[in-house]
C-alpha cells in the first residue's frame, strides 16, 4: 500500500479531563499516515486521481480549533473519520502527541489504525 503523510501538525486545543486542562488551550502534535493506491495518480499526474491531503488537513484544522474533547483517543477517532470520508483512503493511522502531559516525559501519545469499511 502506498502512503501519504501529514507530519507534525502542531495545533492548540482544549483537551483533557482535569479542570485545569479545560481552561486553556494546550499544544498537541498530530501525525496522519494515509494508505491508498497511488499508482493512477503517479501515471496521470492529476489531482483527481489521488487523495487531496490539503483538504484533509483543512478539515482537521477546523475540527481541532473548535474541539473540546476530554480524551486524545476521541480526537484521534474523529480525525480518522475525516480521512476515511475520502473513498480513496484505504487505511489511516493517526498519532496524537500531547507534549508535557506527563512529568518527566516529552509527551504522551495515542496511535490508532482504521480501515475503509470497518
Amino acid at each position: 500500500m502506498d502512503k501519504i503523510f501529514i507530519r507534525e501538525l502542531a495545533l492548540r486545543c482544549i483537551i483533557g479531563i482535569f479542570p485545569e486542562e479545560r481552561k486553556e488551550k494546550q499544544d498537541i502534535v498530530i501525525n496522519v499516515e494515509i494508505g491508498a493506491d497511488l499508482r493512477k495518480a503517479g501515471r496521470s499526474d492529476d489531482l483527481n486521481d489521488t487523495v487531496d491531503y490539503k483538504a484533509i488537513k483543512k478539515s482537521i484544522l477546523e475540527l481541532v480549533e473548535e474541539s473540546r474533547f476530554k480524551l486524545i483517543e476521541a480526537l484521534a477517532e474523529k480525525i480518522a473519520d475525516i480521512a476515511l470520508a475520502d473513498e480513496k483512503v484505504l487505511q489511516v493511522v493517526v498519532t496524537i502527541d500531547k507534549p508535557g502531559a506527563l512529568r518527566f516525559a516529552k509527551s504522551s501519545a495515542v496511535e490508532i489504525t482504521r480501515n475503509q469499511g470497518s
